[in-house]
C-alpha cells in the first residue's frame, strides 16, 4: 500500500479528530472502560458530550476521554469522577484554551454519593446520605454510619 508525503497515514485510511471545545470540561487519561460509567453517573442530558474509548495514548497505551461543552463540574461531580478515574485529568476550559488541570485522586471522604452496600444502614433504612471515609491503594471506602467496607468494585457499582 503506497503511504502519503507525511509517513504517518495510509493511503485510504481515514483518521478521526476530536473537535476541541471552547468552554466547558475536558477528562482525559482515563483508564479504558471508566468513560462509559462516568457517563453514567453524570446528568449531561443537556450538554453536548464527546467520548473517545480506548484511544491510543503515548502515556498508558491506550485511554479514554470525555469532552463536556458548556459544563462547568460541581465539587460532587469531580468527586465522582474521582473515583472512578482515579489518575485522569480535569481540564477546565475557557475560550477554548485549558484554564485549569487538575490531576484526580480519591477524596479522603464522601457524602451523598455512594449507596451503602448494607440494606440495614441507617442511610438506607432513613434514607440520609450515606457518608464515607476513603482509603486508597487499593480503594476501600468505610460507611460512618454502620462501617461497612466496600472495595473498589462495589464502590464503583454504588455511585448514584
Amino acid at each position: 500500500m503506497k503511504e502519503k508525503d507525511s509517513g504517518k497515514e495510509k493511503m485510504g485510511e481515514k483518521k478521526i479528530y476530536i473537535t476541541p471545545i471552547k468552554e466547558g470540561t475536558a477528562i482525559d487519561h482515563l483508564a479504558p472502560g471508566a468513560a462509559l460509567k462516568i457517563l453514567e453517573v453524570l446528568d449531561l442530558k443537556e450538554f453536548p458530550v464527546t467520548a473517545a474509548m480506548n484511544v491510543g495514548s503515548k502515556k498508558m497505551g491506550k485511554k479514554d476521554l470525555i469532552f463536556i461543552e458548556g459544563k462547568k463540574l460541581s465539587g460532587k461531580e469531580t468527586e465522582k469522577i474521582a473515583l472512578i478515574g482515579k489518575g485522569g485529568t480535569l481540564n477546565i476550559i475557557s475560550n477554548a484554551s485549558i484554564v485549569k488541570k487538575v490531576q484526580l485522586n480519591y477524596p479522603e471522604e464522601v457524602s451523598g454519593i455512594i449507596r451503602c452496600i448494607n440494606p440495614k444502614c441507617i442511610s438506607n433504612a432513613e434514607g440520609i446520605p450515606a457518608k464515607f471515609s476513603i482509603k486508597s491503594e487499593p480503594l476501600k471506602a468505610t460507611c460512618f454510619y454502620c462501617e461497612t467496607r466496600m472495595n473498589e468494585n462495589e464502590i464503583i457499582n454504588s455511585i448514584k
